[in-house]
């Protein structure tokens, strides 16, 4: 029973650590703070191994609800008699393991849990220029979400695409109304780093 109960325990925190990287953006973006948001990129390498030790101790812990009982003499028939309370019931092993499944395959969703920037009602502006920003600390689709969400906050832009899979960022915008710095400061204002740039078009 001691065993079973850190076992639950165990298998929601490191599902909880595997998606870290990718629920902190979509906080900061609900919460309005920007910063936190790549803290826990570290995890990112590491997320095979929470995601494995996640089905590792659930299946345990299936295993150990699921085997076979031993034959429990008369005079201990009264201890198995009583009534198990929920916690140590299949039903919330279950609960458990849907919610652990939730959480390690956040990644794969998140994006779908954000707003689309809407760019119908984007004004068009003249004479714009491109520029790709290498951008470290990116881990999933809500990274992406985060920086766009951030960059379409200046004034003067015209389009962002941010990518994880590349590391980078490309902006079109305005040069009368927004600058360089301007753009970089509001992609290191969600705790990414954007760490160069190059012009595409001028």
């Amino acid at each position: 029973m001691k065993f079973e109960k850190s076992a639950i325990g165990l298998s929601i925190l490191t599902a909880l650590a595997s998606s870290l990287c990718c629920i902190t953006p979509i906080l900061a973006l609900l919460a309005g703070t920007s910063g936190i948001a790549s803290n826990f990129s570290w995890i990112e390498p590491i997320r095979p191994y929470l995601v494995g030790s996640t089905f590792l101790i659930l299946g345990f812990a299936w295993y150990q609800k699921l085997k076979p009982q031993l034959k429990i003499a008369d005079c201990c028939q009264i201890e198995e008699n009583k009534k198990s309370s929920f916690i140590q019931s299949k039903n919330f092993l279950g609960i458990v393991t849907a919610f652990a499944l939730l959480l390690t395959a956040f990644p794969y969703y998140s994006n779908k849990l954000i707003a689309a920037t809407p760019t119908e009602n984007k004004i068009k502006y003249n004479n714009t220029e491109l520029i790709e920003f290498k951008v470290s600390g990116m881990t999933c689709e809500s990274c992406e979400h985060h920086i766009t969400s951030e960059v379409n906050k200046l004034a003067g832009i015209q389009s962002v695409k941010a990518s994880y899979a590349n590391n980078n960022a490309t902006i079109e915008f305005d040069p009368k109304q927004v600058n360089i710095n301007q753009i970089q400061q509001a992609i290191d204002s969600t705790g990414y780093e954007a760490e160069e740039y190059k012009i595409i078009k001028k």
